[in-house]
């Protein structure tokens, strides 16, 4: 299972000397990928940078580490832009890119964009379509409901195929879990153990449907370390791990440990090396 930790980009905001140090803290560390979340223009969601200028500044810093938006309230934004972007993000890390997509659930923030709000599954779908393409092929012609790309296309393109994940706390919408079948990579747990096997049971026959292997798609889980649940984590981690889960996501942040990058790095340091003794 695959360990990585989200950065605490709403406590440590504007000081890029405390999200440097915490982004190499945990390169050096070991975990595996690291997480930022996605907000443009949503209200009342408090202070957070748009994630894909923010992990740009965090490639220049780090080596190996891979990088993570999640997840991209995609439909919200204009597709071949979001290729080049991230196709850019990835030549810059050294340890790749791996994308979160999700349709988002703020009309507000939809309008403000310019986007239909009421048609954003469908269109996340074809994106996903054309990104892959874009990724991949130098020259593409795509003629979509809300795209149409003839005869050109990105350079560079990226130096390995991007993942895409899929993140959504709608999984009881069939619709979903037939999107993460046929679509994805990997999808984020956004549920309790007790609903897991249930909705993992559904997109694996999703993905037979749509001709593909269910075994290579992954799953990861957010776990807290600090905060109210903090006595129960490795208990979580744990059980986790028993489902089979790929990936794991672990975070200092939203546990009242406030803006000091050095609490956070000693706390993620600490949970990296009870993690030894788990795994």
């Amino acid at each position: 299972m695959r360990v990585g930790i989200s950065l605490p980009v709403r406590e440590l905001k504007d000081d890029l000397g405390a999200v440097k140090a915490f982004a190499q803290a945990a390169d050096d560390l070991g975990y595996t990928h690291l997480r930022v979340p996605d907000l443009v223009a949503r209200p009342k969601s408090g202070h957070l940078h748009e994630p894909l200028v923010m992990l740009a500044y965090v490639a220049a810093v780090v080596e190996k580490i891979e990088l993570v938006p999640s997840v991209i309230v995609t439909p919200s934004r204009q597709t071949v832009l979001l290729a080049k972007q991230l196709a850019t993000l990835e030549r810059l890390s050294g340890g790749g890119v791996r994308l979160g997509v999700g349709v988002g659930g703020s009309e507000a923030e939809y309008r403000a964009l310019g986007q239909d709000f009421g048609t954003r599954g469908a269109r996340c779908e074809e994106q996903l379509e054309l990104l892959r393409r874009l990724w991949a092929e130098p020259e593409v012609d795509f003629e979509g409901r809300w795209d149409v790309v003839q005869g050109t296309g990105i350079d560079p393109l990226p130096s390995r195929p991007i993942p895409i994940w899929i993140g959504a706390r709608g999984l009881p919408v069939p619709r979903i879990r037939r999107r993460i079948g046929r679509q994805a990579d990997g999808w984020f747990v956004l549920c309790s153990p007790e609903d897991f096997a249930g909705l993992k049971a559904d997109i694996g026959a999703a993905a037979r449907a749509a001709g593909r292997d269910p075994a290579v798609i992954g799953t990861e889980a957010g776990v807290a370390v600090v905060g109210p649940r903090e006595h129960e984590w490795q208990d979580r981690v744990r059980g986790w791990r028993e489902k089979g889960l790929t990936h794991l996501c672990l975070r200092t942040l939203g546990g009242g440990l406030g803006a000091d990058a050095d609490v956070h790095i000693a706390t993620a340091r600490r949970a990296f090396e009870e993690l030894q003794e788990l795994f």
